[in-house]
């Protein structure tokens, strides 16, 4: 018996561990309702399924356990496909798939950007769901993790980005 409770604690303790491997990705929807009870800053992580920088992203940067880390601990991570076929209803207005060209796009994203759709694009709300930040493009573990540490910190309030570059410590 002291055996099989040893081995579900070590499976449990494991499990536990592993969860922090990863960021936990959420729905708009439910980062939406969770910031509602608990605000706290907006990350939306803003891909296809065809581009291929978003993958390495999220090979190279999002797989990173200090960036796992500052995203988890401060953060509600939404993965948005930028052409989900999928409606998404926000503020009482409701953002659907619209087709272009060979393909399309889903109006929620290209809202919140403006119009300038670009894959990977990582996109930083407040806790008052406003828009901080977009920042198109793929993410070097190195530079992201300062863009994390800046928004998550709220040093964006008090810090220009150019005081605060120079004087950033990373944690890799």
């Amino acid at each position: 018996m002291r055996k099989l409770i040893f081995i579900l604690t070590l499976t449990l303790v494991s499990l536990s561990l592993h969860s922090q491997d990863k960021i936990k990705w959420l729905s708009f929807e439910e980062a939406i309702a969770l910031n509602a009870k608990t605000p706290k800053p907006i990350l939306i992580d803003v891909y296809t399924d065809w581009c291929g920088f978003c993958k390495k992203m999220d090979i190279e940067t999002y797989s990173n356990k200090t960036i796992i880390k500052i995203i988890n601990d401060n953060f509600y991570a939404i993965k948005l496909n930028g052409e989900e076929k999928k409606d998404i209803t926000y503020n009482g207005h409701t953002f659907k798939f619209q087709k272009s060209g060979r393909r399309g796009f889903h109006q929620l994203p290209a809202t919140i950007m403006n119009g300038k759709l670009s894959y990977p694009s990582t996109i930083f709300l407040s806790e008052d769901e406003e828009l901080l930040q977009n920042i198109p493009g793929y993410q070097q573990k190195e530079m992201f993790e300062k863009i994390l540490v800046y928004f998550s910190a709220d040093k964006y309030k008090t810090t220009n980005w150019k005081d605060f570059d120079k004087a950033f410590k990373s944690s890799l």
